[in-house]
Protein backbone atom coordinates (compact mmCIF):
# COMPACT_ATOMS: atom_id res chain seq x y z
CA UNK A 1 0.00 0.00 0.00
CA UNK A 2 1.13 3.55 -0.75
CA UNK A 3 2.45 5.04 2.48
CA UNK A 4 0.63 8.28 1.67
CA UNK A 5 -2.74 6.69 0.99
CA UNK A 6 -4.04 8.01 4.32
CA UNK A 7 -3.69 11.52 2.96
CA UNK A 8 -6.05 10.69 0.10
CA UNK A 9 -8.45 9.18 2.61
CA UNK A 10 -8.27 12.40 4.60
CA UNK A 11 -8.88 14.40 1.44
CA UNK A 12 -12.01 12.47 0.53
CA UNK A 13 -13.34 12.86 4.07
CA UNK A 14 -12.66 16.61 3.93
CA UNK A 15 -14.31 17.03 0.53
CA UNK A 16 -17.35 15.04 1.67
CA UNK A 17 -17.65 17.19 4.78
CA UNK A 18 -17.51 20.41 2.74
CA UNK A 19 -20.14 19.12 0.29
CA UNK A 20 -22.38 18.12 3.18
CA UNK A 21 -22.26 21.70 4.44
CA UNK A 22 -22.63 23.26 0.96
CA UNK A 23 -23.44 20.98 -1.97
CA UNK A 24 -22.41 23.67 -4.49
CA UNK A 25 -19.21 24.79 -2.76
CA UNK A 26 -16.73 23.30 -5.23
CA UNK A 27 -18.70 24.27 -8.32
CA UNK A 28 -18.77 27.87 -7.09
CA UNK A 29 -15.11 27.72 -6.11
CA UNK A 30 -14.03 26.42 -9.50
CA UNK A 31 -15.82 29.26 -11.31
CA UNK A 32 -13.47 31.99 -10.03
CA UNK A 33 -11.54 33.23 -7.04
CA UNK A 34 -12.31 36.64 -5.58
CA UNK A 35 -10.30 36.93 -2.37
CA UNK A 36 -10.06 40.25 -0.58
CA UNK A 37 -6.91 39.25 1.28
CA UNK A 38 -3.31 38.40 0.49
CA UNK A 39 -1.52 36.56 3.30
CA UNK A 40 2.28 36.70 3.30
CA UNK A 41 3.37 34.30 5.99
CA UNK A 42 5.99 31.86 7.17
CA UNK A 43 6.30 28.35 5.73
CA UNK A 44 6.09 26.91 9.24
CA UNK A 45 3.65 23.96 9.19
CA UNK A 46 2.08 25.11 12.46
CA UNK A 47 0.72 28.30 10.90
CA UNK A 48 -2.23 27.43 8.60
CA UNK A 49 -3.36 30.72 7.07
CA UNK A 50 -7.02 30.03 6.25
CA UNK A 51 -7.83 28.21 9.46
CA UNK A 52 -6.28 30.86 11.70
CA UNK A 53 -8.66 33.54 10.47
CA UNK A 54 -11.62 31.20 9.99
CA UNK A 55 -11.92 31.56 6.21
CA UNK A 56 -12.56 28.96 3.55
CA UNK A 57 -10.53 28.12 0.43
CA UNK A 58 -10.96 30.86 -2.15
CA UNK A 59 -11.10 33.65 0.41
CA UNK A 60 -7.37 34.17 0.98
CA UNK A 61 -4.56 34.38 -1.58
CA UNK A 62 -1.39 33.05 0.06
CA UNK A 63 2.37 33.38 -0.25
CA UNK A 64 4.64 31.67 2.27
CA UNK A 65 8.39 31.45 2.72
CA UNK A 66 10.86 30.96 5.54
CA UNK A 67 10.40 33.82 8.07
CA UNK A 68 7.85 35.71 5.92
CA UNK A 69 10.50 37.83 4.19
CA UNK A 70 9.72 40.21 1.31
CA UNK A 71 12.71 41.05 -0.88
CA UNK A 72 12.71 43.41 -3.85
CA UNK A 73 14.73 40.77 -5.74
CA UNK A 74 12.37 37.85 -5.01
CA UNK A 75 10.41 37.46 -8.25
CA UNK A 76 8.27 34.71 -6.73
CA UNK A 77 6.98 36.93 -3.93
CA UNK A 78 6.67 40.00 -6.17
CA UNK A 79 4.72 38.00 -8.75
CA UNK A 80 2.27 36.90 -6.07
CA UNK A 81 1.85 40.49 -4.87
CA UNK A 82 1.41 41.75 -8.44
CA UNK A 83 -1.24 39.16 -9.28
CA UNK A 84 -3.06 39.73 -6.00
CA UNK A 85 -3.07 43.52 -6.36
CA UNK A 86 -3.44 44.04 -10.11
CA UNK A 87 -5.59 41.07 -11.09
CA UNK A 88 -7.46 39.91 -8.00
CA UNK A 89 -7.76 43.46 -6.60
CA UNK A 90 -7.26 42.38 -2.99
CA UNK A 91 -8.03 45.09 -0.46
CA UNK A 92 -5.73 43.93 2.31
CA UNK A 93 -2.21 42.49 2.42
CA UNK A 94 -1.33 40.90 5.75
CA UNK A 95 2.29 40.15 6.58
CA UNK A 96 2.01 37.54 9.32
CA UNK A 97 4.93 36.32 11.39
CA UNK A 98 4.80 34.00 14.36
CA UNK A 99 6.49 33.83 17.74
CA UNK A 100 9.30 31.33 18.10
CA UNK A 101 10.07 31.42 14.36
CA UNK A 102 12.91 29.03 13.54
CA UNK A 103 14.15 31.25 10.72
CA UNK A 104 14.41 34.23 13.03
CA UNK A 105 16.20 32.13 15.63
CA UNK A 106 18.65 30.83 13.01
CA UNK A 107 19.43 34.36 11.86
CA UNK A 108 20.50 35.22 15.41
CA UNK A 109 22.95 32.32 15.66
CA UNK A 110 26.65 32.51 14.78
CA UNK A 111 26.69 29.12 13.07
CA UNK A 112 26.28 27.94 9.49
CA UNK A 113 22.94 26.43 8.48
CA UNK A 114 23.61 25.97 4.77
CA UNK A 115 21.91 27.62 1.82
CA UNK A 116 19.25 29.12 4.09
CA UNK A 117 21.91 31.52 5.46
CA UNK A 118 21.75 33.46 2.19
CA UNK A 119 18.00 33.90 2.58
CA UNK A 120 18.25 34.87 6.23
CA UNK A 121 20.86 37.55 5.59
CA UNK A 122 18.02 40.10 5.37
CA UNK A 123 16.98 39.11 8.89
CA UNK A 124 20.53 39.52 10.14
CA UNK A 125 20.40 43.10 8.86
CA UNK A 126 17.31 43.76 11.00
CA UNK A 127 19.00 42.09 13.97
CA UNK A 128 22.05 44.32 13.47
CA UNK A 129 19.99 47.52 13.37
CA UNK A 130 18.19 46.65 16.63
CA UNK A 131 21.05 44.83 18.39
CA UNK A 132 21.26 47.28 21.31
CA UNK A 133 17.53 47.04 21.99
CA UNK A 134 17.69 43.24 21.87
CA UNK A 135 20.94 42.73 23.77
CA UNK A 136 19.58 42.83 27.34
CA UNK A 137 16.68 40.45 26.75
CA UNK A 138 16.51 36.76 27.60
CA UNK A 139 16.90 34.52 24.53
CA UNK A 140 13.21 33.71 23.97
CA UNK A 141 12.18 37.32 24.48
CA UNK A 142 14.91 38.36 22.06
CA UNK A 143 13.68 35.91 19.44
CA UNK A 144 10.06 37.00 19.83
CA UNK A 145 10.85 40.71 19.66
CA UNK A 146 12.89 40.14 16.51
CA UNK A 147 9.90 38.23 15.09
CA UNK A 148 7.82 41.39 15.63
CA UNK A 149 10.49 43.71 14.25
CA UNK A 150 10.80 41.49 11.19
CA UNK A 151 7.08 41.80 10.48
CA UNK A 152 7.33 45.59 10.66
CA UNK A 153 10.27 45.59 8.26
CA UNK A 154 8.48 43.34 5.77
CA UNK A 155 5.36 45.53 5.86
CA UNK A 156 7.64 48.41 4.85
CA UNK A 157 9.15 46.29 2.07
CA UNK A 158 5.70 45.49 0.66
CA UNK A 159 4.82 49.19 0.65
CA UNK A 160 8.08 50.04 -1.09
CA UNK A 161 7.19 47.95 -4.16
CA UNK A 162 6.10 49.70 -7.33
CA UNK A 163 3.15 47.32 -7.41
CA UNK A 164 1.61 48.67 -4.23
CA UNK A 165 2.52 52.29 -4.87
CA UNK A 166 1.07 52.16 -8.38
CA UNK A 167 -2.16 50.77 -6.93
CA UNK A 168 -2.39 53.67 -4.50
CA UNK A 169 -1.60 56.13 -7.29
CA UNK A 170 -4.56 54.95 -9.33
CA UNK A 171 -6.85 55.20 -6.32
CA UNK A 172 -7.16 51.51 -5.55
CA UNK A 173 -8.29 50.65 -2.03
CA UNK A 174 -5.38 48.75 -0.50
CA UNK A 175 -3.96 48.48 3.00
CA UNK A 176 -0.91 46.59 4.27
CA UNK A 177 -0.97 45.17 7.79
CA UNK A 178 1.50 43.51 10.16
CA UNK A 179 0.32 40.72 12.45
CA UNK A 180 1.96 38.03 14.51
CA UNK A 181 0.63 34.63 15.52
CA UNK A 182 1.11 32.82 18.80
CA UNK A 183 1.67 29.13 18.15
CA UNK A 184 1.19 28.42 21.85
CA UNK A 185 -2.29 29.97 22.09
CA UNK A 186 -3.55 30.20 18.50
CA UNK A 187 -4.14 33.94 18.71
CA UNK A 188 -3.21 36.72 16.31
CA UNK A 189 -1.81 40.03 17.51
CA UNK A 190 -2.10 43.27 15.55
CA UNK A 191 1.28 45.03 15.63
CA UNK A 192 -0.35 48.33 14.61
CA UNK A 193 1.98 48.99 11.69
CA UNK A 194 -0.74 49.23 9.02
CA UNK A 195 -0.11 51.42 5.98
CA UNK A 196 -2.97 52.76 3.88
CA UNK A 197 -1.25 55.07 1.39
CA UNK A 198 2.02 56.40 0.00
CA UNK A 199 1.96 59.38 2.36
CA UNK A 200 2.93 56.97 5.16
CA UNK A 201 6.10 55.88 3.36
CA UNK A 202 9.48 57.50 3.89
CA UNK A 203 10.10 59.75 0.84
CA UNK A 204 13.36 57.91 0.18
CA UNK A 205 11.36 54.82 -0.84
CA UNK A 206 8.63 56.47 -2.86
CA UNK A 207 8.85 55.59 -6.54
CA UNK A 208 8.36 58.05 -9.39
CA UNK A 209 4.95 57.20 -10.75
CA UNK A 210 3.77 57.80 -14.34
CA UNK A 211 1.43 60.57 -13.21
CA UNK A 212 4.31 62.37 -11.50
CA UNK A 213 6.41 62.23 -14.64
CA UNK A 214 3.57 63.71 -16.68
CA UNK A 215 3.12 66.59 -14.21
CA UNK A 216 6.86 67.31 -14.17
CA UNK A 217 7.06 67.64 -17.95
CA UNK A 218 4.05 69.93 -18.34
Amino acid sequence: MDRLEHLFVNNRAWADKIKTEDDHFFSKLSAQQQPEYLWIGCSDSRVPSNQIIGLMPGEVFVHRNVANIVLQTDLNCLSVIQYAVDVLKVKHIMVVGHYGCGGVRAAMEDVQHGLIDNWLHALKDIYHVHRERLADLELEDRVNLLCELNVGAQVAHVCQTRIVQNAWDRGQSLSVHGWIYGVSDGLLKNLNVSVHGADQIDPVYRVILPADVTKATQ
